[in-house]
């Protein structure tokens, strides 16, 4: 296979063969005012403008396909007409596209103008809508036209006073919003702006999940798209051959992990499935009808997959399976890979950063494991008092930042809060908030997050540890951990429980007793939930990731 042209211009070497070559000969080349769209997305139209960069299908049976000419063209259209209409550079524009085609090509508009694109969840409230509109001064909505996200638009905008403009891109165009599809062939043809950005202008911004309070705005530079070259030509292990899929909604950060920067940097082909209701029937069956070579979802996603009868899904062309999101139980693993063959490669990255541990293509996979840092960062595990851990010991997983130093990939700030953004970056260190230990082969494994630790009886439990041992019963979909006040020990671990649709029926005391048993077979006895509450669903974000500190706050009452 012909070596990447593109590759080529932002790395000084471009594969690797060990976990060695990469430490000690990755090198990311940075050009002056590097624009993602102008310098990657078009650049493949020049190269090879007929490789098809784009499949997007719905579950309505609907399909595009859409080359890097196709991607280059739409996209200055686009950009013509969200310029016609009053966006510029640095305006700041929420998207609430969901997985409609029009997101991709909105992105790459917004990136030509040097706007500041905002990606949203469908499921936002008209209060989440004013929070976020006030809170980073939002120029413009750009929205799926469907009756709830509509509705809720309308109902922010009283208590929205910087957004001027609204647009909807269909079906339903209300009064006094914009109609994408009426008004984008009317814009004059497109002129790339005089200037569009500099490096460390803001490209794009995020709001955090908000596991705890008040969503925080993570700003990115221009430079963000390069640190994910390395999520999809590494990580990934895609090249222009592949077809990927990864599995997120566009208004989580996940999707530019694993639907667009790094895949595109690879000259690879991005498959998108535009699904209402998710279930793993569906995804397999896209994944054999497409020939998707790889795929990447959140562990949860992996539990359900696992569950179908393999053997009625013809998935021959899958060659290659991450995961990140949150942490992988090792059972998930050992059962797709009983399944399919395919190791699961784990990594672990946050909304401020890119990929910063992972299971590298040269690495040898240990189930459970996030896999060892990204040779763009400097990954470290710090005691309380900022002083290193040894191996085995836990600690919170820190970037460190060397003054003057640029670290590509790492956020810009929280915009707009210095105060949060001193929390999170001092000292010389950016801390995550995550907990891991490093074992002897340098291997990173993940403990939860700092605030859920739970300390009982003189022992600190991690959630995972216990949430891994329970995922190995087979009553078992979903688990969450927490700890409850208790008089006599400080506190004691509680599980909340997701069954299997053959065992809910079972949900009761016997039960209880057998998972407790089961636990104290599979880890260390000291840490089997003494309380078990058996549910329907976890609370989760809007990003889907578990929300415990819900499940507090509901056991406080």
């Amino acid at each position: 296979m012909a070596e990447n042209p593109i590759l080529k211009r932002y790395l000084k070497q471009t594969s690797f063969v060990s976990e060695e070559d990469f430490r000690e000969n990755f090198k990311l080349l940075i050009p002056k005012n590097f624009n993602f769209a102008y310098d990657v997305v078009d650049a493949w139209a020049e190269e090879t403008p007929n490789k098809t960069a784009l499949i997007w299908t719905n579950d309505e049976g609907k399909e595009c396909r859409l080359s890097f000419s196709d991607l280059k063209k739409e996209s200055d259209q686009a950009a013509s007409y969200l310029h016609t209409i009053g966006i510029n550079r640095g305006d700041m524009v929420m998207l609430i596209e969901k997985r409609r085609l029009e997101w991709w090509i909105t992105m790459l508009a917004l990136h030509k103008l040097g706007a500041v694109p905002i990606p949203a969840t469908h499921m936002l409230t008209s209060h989440d809508i004013v929070y976020r509109c006030n809170a980073a001064s939002v120029k413009a909505i750009i929205c799926v036209g469907e009756s709830y996200v509509l509705g809720e638009v309308q109902k922010a905008m009283p208590e929205s006073p910087t957004v001027e403009l609204l647009v909807s891109i269909g079906p339903l165009v209300p009064e006094g919003f914009h109609d994408w599809h009426a008004e984008i062939g009317k814009a004059p043809a497109f002129r790339r702006p005089r200037f569009v950005n500099a490096n460390d202008d803001t490209m794009i911004l995020y709001f955090t999940s908000g596991t705890s309070g008040e969503p925080k705005m993570v700003a990115h530079d221009f430079l963000y798209a390069i640190g994910h070259l390395t999520t999809g030509v590494f990580w990934h292990n895609l090249t222009s051959d592949s077809i990927h899929l990864t599995v997120a909604d566009t208004g989580w950060g996940k999707a530019v992990w694993g639907k667009f920067y790094g895949q595109w940097f690879a000259g690879a082909c991005v498959f998108v499935y535009d699904h209402e209701k998710f279930t793993a029937d569906g995804i397999l069956r896209q994944m054999e009808k497409y020939h998707i070579t790889s795929f990447c979802a959140p562990p949860t996603v992996y539990r359900f997959l696992i569950r179908e009868d393999f053997s009625c899904y013809d998935l021959s062309s899958l060659r290659y399976c991450t995961t990140a999101g949150e942490a992988l139980n090792a059972a998930v693993y050992d059962k797709f890979y009983e399944l399919t063959g395919i190791r699961l490669m784990e990594g672990f990255g946050q909304t401020e950063t890119t990929l910063t541990l992972a299971t590298f293509p040269w690495m040898e996979p240990k189930p459970g494991s996030m896999g060892k840092p990204n040779a763009q960062y400097d990954i470290v595990l710090l005691r309380p008092d900022l002083t290193l851990c040894e191996d085995g010991e836990k600690g919170e997983i820190a970037v460190r930042m060397n003054e003057g130093q640029k670290i590509i990939g790492l956020f810009k700030e929280y915009y707009r809060d210095s105060n949060i953004t001193y929390e999170a970056c001092h000292d010389g260190y950016y801390f995550t908030g995550d907990m891991a230990w490093r074992d002897k082969d340098g291997y990173y494994w993940f403990e939860g997050r700092a605030d859920d630790v739970i300390k009982s009886s003189g022992y600190r439990i991690g959630p995972f540890e216990v949430e891994s041992a329970l995922m190995t019963h087979p009553a078992v979909v979903e688990c969450a951990i927490t700890g409850i006040p208790d008089e006599t020990r400080g506190m004691v671990v509680k599980a909340t429980v997701v069954l299997g649709t053959e065992w809910k029926e079972k949900a009761g005391d016997v039960l209880v007793e057998e998972l407790q048993a089961h636990v104290k077979r599979v880890t260390a006895p000291y840490k089997y939930p003494r309380i078990i509450e058996f549910v329907d669903e976890l609370p989760k974000t809007i990003s889907g990731k578990i929300r415990r500190v819900e499940i507090r706050e509901k056991d406080k009452k």
